[in-house]
């Protein structure tokens, strides 16, 4: 953030921006990076392919803000122009534009979802397994279907409320709520999955765990046997 823009609403950053202001610009970006990388990651689910969309977007956001009205939040007009953009270059990649189901059957289960959390301070062996936990819960959000991912990281990673996903969207809000349901339902059948395919494995004691524990004995026995015989 660019000092003496901390506190400067995005409104003003906006008026500032459309005269061209390049600091005000840079702010702004900076601002709202986090969000509108992940709206665009979860479209095209790859970090290069979004940061090219999220680039096309703040340069199509910069020509047009003059035009920005106030109508919504800024945010929310910025997260229009990248999943716009993300979306475009989805279709470029595709030779045939990728239909996803707008609708989605009701799933039974409990809608409870736990987020991770980030603690910054953390023994080593945490952070590894945290970090594990978390690339996986990266993989099987790639494997959602775009609607359902893209509502999933709105709503659930970045917070946004309902109607704000659904502006954003350009859809209803009772299918943001449908999308989000949906998408927590497979996201513990996968997760499921994961559990019941390393659960045989968990401390697992073959290989070199039981290597280390005969050899170990062995060496014992044998120093006993030298300092006094077998107990």
């Amino acid at each position: 953030m660019q000092p003496g823009t901390a506190h400067v609403s995005d409104d003003e950053l906006a008026t500032r921006v459309a005269g061209r202001d390049h600091l005000a610009f840079e702010a702004l970006m900076r601002r709202h990076n986090q969000r509108l990388f992940r709206v665009a990651r979860a479209i095209l689910a790859d970090d290069t392919e979004a940061e090219d969309a999220l680039q096309d977007a703040y340069l199509d956001a910069y020509r047009h803000m003059a035009e920005f009205r106030g109508e919504a939040q800024l945010v929310t007009w910025l997260t229009r122009i990248v999943v716009n953009q993300a979306l475009m270059r989805r279709r470029k990649q595709k030779r045939h534009a990728n239909v996803v189901s707008l609708q989605a059957a009701a799933h039974p289960g409990d809608a409870a979802f736990e987020a991770l959390s980030d603690d910054s301070i953390e023994p080593p062996p945490h952070a590894a397994l945290r970090a594990e936990v978390r690339r996986v819960m990266e993989r099987r959000i790639d494997d959602l279907p775009l609607a359902f991912r893209t509502v999933f990281i709105m709503r659930e990673v970045e917070d946004m409320s309902v109607q704000e996903t659904a502006e954003a969207l350009s859809i209803p809000a009772a299918t943001v709520r449908t999308r989000l349901f949906r998408a927590r339902a497979l996201l513990r059948e996968a997760l499921a999955r994961d559990l019941d395919i390393v659960t045989p494995d968990l401390f697992g004691f073959a290989g070199d765990r039981c290597d280390r524990i005969v050899h170990g004995v062995l060496s014992r026995l044998s120093a006993s046997s030298v300092n006094g015989g077998e107990q």
